[in-house]
C-alpha cells in the first residue's frame, strides 16, 4: 500500500514539475496537475492541502537533490579550489543532465510561494558550501567577499554555463566549457 502512495505522490511531484517549469504558478491548476499525474483531484489534495504546499514541497526536494549532487565526491579533494571546482563540475553537469529541475530552480528561486521556512530549511542542505566559503576566506584562497553574495554568483554562474553548453550544442565539449566557466568565477575569487 504504500508503494502506491508513493507512486501517486511522486506523479503529483513530476507533473507539478513539468506544468510549473512550462505555465509558471499562475499557469498550472490544480487540476491539471491531478489529470497529467493521472489521480484525482482530491488525491493531490490529500497530499498537498495547496498549490503552496505542492510548489514549496517540490521546491525542497529538488533543491536537496541538487545539494546532493553537489557534494559528490567532494571528499576525495585535498585543496580548497580543488573542491570548489568539484562543486561546480557537479553543479553544471547536474544541471545539463535534470534540465526541468534546473530550470525550476531557477525560476523559483526568488519567487513569492515559496515560503521563508522552506528556504531555511532547505539552506541546511548547503551548509558544507558555507563552511567551504568561509574556510576559503579564512586561509585567504579567496577574497573576503560576503559567503551569500559568492554563493549566488556561483549559482548565476553555472546557470550561464548549463545555458551555454544546452543551447549552443557544446555537449561534445562540455567538459572545456565547464572549466573555462570554472576559470572565470576562480578568478573573480581567487586573491591576487
Amino acid at each position: 500500500m504504500k508503494e502506491q502512495v508513493k507512486d501517486k505522490k511522486t506523479a503529483i511531484m513530476e507533473a507539478a514539475l513539468k506544468l510549473f517549469t512550462e505555465r509558471g504558478f499562475h499557469g498550472t491548476s490544480t487540476a491539471q496537475i491531478s489529470k497529467d499525474a493521472g489521480v484525482a483531484t482530491g488525491t493531490l489534495f490529500n497530499y498537498f492541502p495547496t498549490k503552496e504546499d505542492l510548489i514549496n514541497s517540490l521546491y525542497f526536494e529538488v533543491k536537496g537533490n541538487l545539494s546532493q549532487a553537489m557534494g559528490k565526491g567532494l571528499e576525495a579533494e585535498s585543496t580548497f579550489q580543488g573542491k570548489l571546482r568539484k562543486i561546480w563540475s557537479n553543479l553544471v553537469k547536474w544541471g545539463v543532465d535534470n534540465q526541468e529541475e534546473f530550470l525550476f530552480v531557477g525560476q523559483f528561486c526568488t519567487s513569492p510561494y515559496i515560503t521563508k521556512f522552506t528556504r531555511d530549511e532547505v539552506m541546511k542542505e548547503y551548509v558544507f558550501l558555507h563552511d567551504l566559503v568561509d574556510e576559503g576566506i579564512k586561509t585567504g584562497e579567496i577574497r573576503d567577499f560576503p559567503a551569500e553574495l559568492v554563493i549566488a554568483m556561483f549559482y548565476q554562474g553555472s546557470r550561464t554555463i548549463v545555458n551555454f553548453i544546452l543551447e549552443s550544442d557544446s555537449l561534445k565539449d562540455q567538459n572545456k566549457v565547464l572549466e573555462y566557466g570554472f576559470q572565470i568565477i576562480w578568478k573573480g575569487l581567487a586573491r591576487e
